[in-house]
């Protein structure tokens, strides 16, 4: 019974992740993907490729979606900045699938922006 109760309090103290913590971590996973796509790019292949932008690409979705609701909590300016990015990055992931021959350095710019958006997200 004993062993029990410290796993019931171990489950329960673990951190809980604010959203904006979850978020952060989701864009740095991101990140990490189309890094470790563009870092091996000589070996990779182009399903790899479209994996990495894929899980981008959904990702941004789901911010664009959540900011353009009309309950949104942030700041007008913020939601119309994070909807414009995200148009951005979509645009961007379009470009590069639709291209015949893409080059690595095309995956900065969209590493990049993930990276500065998690950074603010996590106060930084």
């Amino acid at each position: 019974m004993h062993q029990q109760g410290a796993l019931a309090y171990q489950q329960t103290t673990k951190v809980v992740e604010s959203p904006r913590e979850r978020e952060s971590a989701l864009l740095m996973k991101a990140a990490a993907g189309l890094q470790k796509v563009k870092d091996e790019w000589a070996t990779g292949t182009q399903q790899e490729l479209k994996a990495a932008l894929t899980f981008n690409r959904k990702l941004w979705i789901i911010f664009m979606a959540a900011v353009t609701k009309e309950d949104s909590p942030l700041p007008q300016e913020i939601r119309q900045n994070i909807a414009n990015l995200g148009m951005f990055i979509m645009n961007q992931t379009r470009e590069i699938l639709l291209e015949a021959n893409p080059q690595p350095q095309q995956l900065d710019v969209l590493v990049r922006l993930n990276r500065q958006i998690a950074a603010g997200l996590r106060g930084n």
